[in-house]
């Protein structure tokens, strides 16, 4: 994507929440992250501006990737009277019961980025994950071939523990594309999704696998984790490192000159909570909105560092 066309997404995006016409002052809408990193807290700036624009209170939690709190964010919101809860739920099955709670109470339900095994939610909004994976494994596919001969010795690092069915979708959507007329000799395949933990993980890995070409990162905390690892250990230009999401500290890896980092697929944060806030808002006024809206996608390259850093500036006219 050329440098115009991302910052003309960007300001789309930015204009599109300021011209969303304002409603009653005493409507509330809850946000619940299960993290905090820039993914998040850029879902969380769409949000924001969506809120803004309509002249809606906006009350955000984060459930820090646990259930106990995730289900007391959704019952103090509840005694709060919310209108709608704009929820990223932990578990497909567990995050129901307190969700259904609250549904029950005529609260509008507005899931993004991770989904529930239930038709209550009026809608979901994601990026399509299996597209995540897949985007990134192209680039690798052809890294492999041109530095490696077709072969590469490949481990990956996801977080089935957490959300068994999306990072399932990114790593396969992976290791099918990049393996589309490749040989790769998978040598190594755990969970790590928060960087301080997959710095460790990935770290063994490549300790224990001295003959390691690449590691794959399904999520941004991944990814950064596995890029310092390959930093500590001191193997740059030996260990390549490619990975999903974008951020400000995942593009300057790219444009990095120690050549470890080489390919991310980036999520349109922004997009995707400007438009859960917003379909939110269209429920409460008796508007219908698509069951399911994906988002698209946006891969970044080393080898276009044009392209990066366009990414960069439109993150910055963002914060």
């Amino acid at each position: 994507m050329c440098k115009s066309l991302i910052k003309t997404v960007a300001a789309t995006a930015i204009a599109a929440a300021l011209s969303v016409p304002a409603m009653a002052q005493d409507i509330s809408v809850a946000a619940v992250v299960f993290q905090q990193d820039q993914f998040f807290r850029t879902i969380e700036l769409g949000m924001e501006a969506a809120a803004e624009a309509a002249g809606v209170e906006l009350l955000q939690g984060n459930s820090d990737s646990r259930l106990d709190r995730e289900i007391s964010l959704i019952d103090t919101y509840i005694a709060r009277g919310v209108d709608a809860i704009v929820i990223s739920p932990i578990s497909a099955t567990a995050s129901i019961p307190a969700l259904q709670r609250a549904h029950n109470e005529g609260i509008v339900i507005i899931t993004y980025n991770s989904a529930i095994d239930a038709d209550f939610p009026a809608s979901y909004l994601n990026s399509s994950q299996r597209d995540l994976g897949e985007s990134t494994g192209a680039m690798a596919n052809a890294f492999i071939a041109e530095q490696f001969d077709g072969e590469a010795n490949i481990a990956t690092l996801g977080f089935a523990a957490l959300l068994p069915e999306i990072s399932g979708d990114r790593v396969n959507g992976f290791l099918d594309v990049a393996g589309d007329g490749n040989t790769l000799n998978i040598v190594a395949q755990q969970d790590a999704w928060l960087a301080e933990d997959a710095v460790q993980v990935a770290g063994d890995i490549i300790t224990a696998n001295p003959d390691l070409d690449i590691i794959y990162a399904a999520n941004e905390g991944g990814t950064v984790g596995a890029v310092q690892a390959v930093r500590n250990a001191g193997r740059q230009g030996e260990v390549f490192v490619f990975g999903i999401d974008g951020s400000d500290q995942l593009a300057g890896f790219l444009l990095d000159e120690d050549d470890v980092l080489h390919g991310v697929t980036a999520q349109q944060p922004f997009e995707m909570g400007r438009e859960a806030v917003n379909s939110a808002l269209a429920v409460i006024a008796g508007d219908e909105v698509e069951e399911t809206v994906i988002v698209p996608v946006l891969g970044l390259m080393r080898i276009r560092p044009d392209e990066v850093i366009a990414f960069r500036e439109a993150l910055g006219e963002l914060q």
